[in-house]
């Protein structure tokens, strides 16, 4: 197989077409100190059997969970994900990435993203949802700027200081060069956000809130949903556990203008950390607002029922400038498996499974605390929780590692330097009592 499709008179006529006589000529404009001089190292071929082996090999420097019996989730999460669902996912008729902008060849996928939309709206408590976003950080930036360019008497907009740490500074790398502040809520002795620090603010275009938080913790939507309505700002929450909410209150049961959340919960494996799936949904007002793509249903021309993109206010569809989002695209294929997975486990289903997670993650905290830790707050939370460990923790974690494959849990002094000893801790349905009882016994 030819990588270079050109030949010698292709070459030497486009030289002559540009003035140069030589490709070198074409690098006349790199200082020659900049240029390689040697021969670029690069190993020999390897035979299809011998490079297998070579990438096993790196493959194993890498701790896969499967492996281990991790305790940490911190934005994602490991869930059971039925077979059913990777098998479907690897159709030829669904295994795309793509947008499916052809509708009458892209019927099935189209009336899966349609159903998926269904199924997210009403997990949600929400009027509309998007196609999906990259991830939960994005879709929540996407949500920030809704607010910001509704509002034209402020630039500013309020964030939780316990909104997923990594969410928060993507937020801010979308709003800073447009002259946009995000001001940062504090957090209470409780672990949940300081409401009352948000009266001294002043105007704001929205607010910001996660629930379940960054440390499991679930949060007081109603109160905050009053305080943004009586600043006339947009009511934004987010979460990274969708599990949650098949146990919790909604969102949109307390009023959220806008939801933007992380899907990688519903059926996606974790990855080594991606791709995720950002959730996206509002209310009917701010349909026309709402970045990305929306799958509708309608009638063809022998009156029977079709789905198509009803609405894309992107800059590929409209003009850039009038585009609420020049930067969005969608996750099509996650945003099929989440569609489902949800369809597969159903609305009992979740709900059973979200009650398993929570109720694990209390028998963990409950034998960590007679293990001699501490609790980092007495709030109610789902499936994560922050403890105090006692002193020569972080030498039993690590030995853990090694000899037990086991993680015990995340260290938050990196993401909040006030919390020196406090870890967060996570149980989902994959941990077994037999796991938790061994972590509560090596940690003795």
């Amino acid at each position: 197989m030819r990588y270079l499709p050109h030949t010698k008179e292709d070459i030497e006529s486009m030289l002559k077409v540009t003035g140069n006589s030589s490709l070198d000529d074409l690098f006349d404009c790199i200082p020659d100190d900049l240029r390689t001089k040697e021969k670029i190292d690069i190993p020999e071929s390897l035979s299809e059997w011998e490079l297998n082996t070579h990438m096993e090999a790196l493959a194993s420097a890498n701790i896969a969970c499967k492996n281990y019996k991790c305790f940490i989730g911190a934005g994602s999460y490991d869930h059971y994900i039925p077979a059913i669902v990777p098998y479907l996912i690897s159709r030829s008729e669904f295994m795309t990435a793509y947008t499916p902008y052809q509708p009458e060849i892209s019927q099935g996928t189209l009336q899966g993203i349609y159903e998926f939309q269904t199924m997210v709206t009403r997990l949600l408590g929400m009027d509309i949802a998007t196609a999906s976003h990259y991830d939960c950080g994005t879709a929540l930036a996407e949500s920030a700027l809704i607010a910001l360019k509704k509002n034209k008497k402020t630039k500013k907009i309020a964030v939780s200081s316990l909104v997923h740490p990594s969410h928060r500074q993507i937020v801010h790398t979308y709003l800073a060069p447009a002259g946009y502040e995000m001001v940062e809520i504090p957090y209470t002795k409780e672990g949940l956000t300081d409401i009352d620090a948000i009266e001294a603010m002043g105007d704001l275009a929205g607010i910001a809130v996660q629930s379940p938080n960054f440390f499991g913790n679930i949060e007081d939507l109603s109160a905050f949903k009053a305080i943004a309505d009586a600043k006339k700002g947009l009511f934004i929450v987010s979460f990274t556990e969708a599990m949650a909410y098949g146990l919790l209150k909604s969102p949109g049961s307390f009023g959220a203008d806008l939801v933007a959340g992380e899907g990688q919960s519903l059926g996606i494996p974790k990855s080594f950390g991606g791709p995720g799936l950002g959730l996206l949904a509002g209310t009917k007002k701010q349909m026309r607002n709402l970045p990305g793509r929306f799958v509708g249903k309608t009638k063809d021309a022998n009156g029977k029922d079709g789905f198509v993109l009803t609405l894309a206010t992107r800059e590929q569809h409209i003009r850039r400038e009038k585009a609420s989002s020049n930067i969005c695209s969608n996750n099509g294929l996650n945003a099929m498996t989440a569609g489902i997975y949800l369809a597969t486990v159903g609305k009992i289903g979740i709900r059973e499974i979200a009650q398993q997670n929570h109720d694990k993650a209390q028998y963990m905290k409950n034998s960590l605390l007679k293990s001699g830790f501490e609790p980092g707050f007495n709030t109610p939370f789902f499936n994560e929780f922050v403890l105090k460990v006692p002193k020569g923790f972080e030498q039993k974690r690590s030995a853990m590692i090694q000899d037990s494959c086991i993680f015990a849990g995340l260290n938050l002094e990196p993401f909040y330097p006030e919390l020196k000893q406090h870890y967060l801790f996570c149980a989902t349905e994959t941990i077994s009592k037999n796991d938790i009882d061994q972590l509560a016994k090596e940690v003795q």
